[in-house]
């Protein structure tokens, strides 16, 4: 029997308008979560529990879209269903605090998160493979990747 490929989430990032801001973001709240004695990891809670979590915690990523353009991922570590002081269930998404750059693509708006087949996520972006993207600056990736450029 083979692994069922890894499947991943694909979700706006509210907020951050580049990855570096994201990268902050990520640095501020763990600080401030070891402040107050608690797990560093970052945590992305939603509302809704993936029905497919087995096939996400542990192998696959979240993939943000940032200001538009689908620019970077976290690996997802675990999935917890929890109920909060409200009694609403939510989930909360443990995440690797590691941001990777992948090659940007366009993608409208949508509400909520979207699963994304490992098939159709774009690569990561690496010095060695990218063809000069990884050093090209955020914003230009990001302008070539809504003209289609790239």
């Amino acid at each position: 029997m083979s692994a069922r490929a890894p499947l991943h989430l694909l979700k706006l990032c509210v907020g951050p308008a580049s990855i570096g801001e994201l990268e902050e973001r990520i640095a501020r709240n763990a600080d401030e979560a070891r402040r107050a004695g608690r797990d560093p990891a970052p945590v992305h809670t939603t509302r809704m529990v993936p029905t497919r979590a087995g096939d996400i915690a542990g192998q696959g990523s979240i993939y943000w879209v940032i200001k538009g353009t689908l620019l970077c991922r976290q690996s997802i570590r675990t999935i917890t269903p929890f109920t909060d002081a409200d009694g609403i269930g939510r989930c909360r998404l443990i995440l690797d605090p590691v941001v990777t750059a992948v090659s940007p693509r366009p993608c409208r708006p949508f509400q909520g998160w979207r699963y994304l087949k490992a098939d159709d996520a774009p690569a990561d972006l690496d010095a060695r493979t990218a063809g000069g993207l990884a050093e090209m600056p955020e914003s230009l990736r990001r302008e070539l990747a809504g003209l289609g450029l790239i």
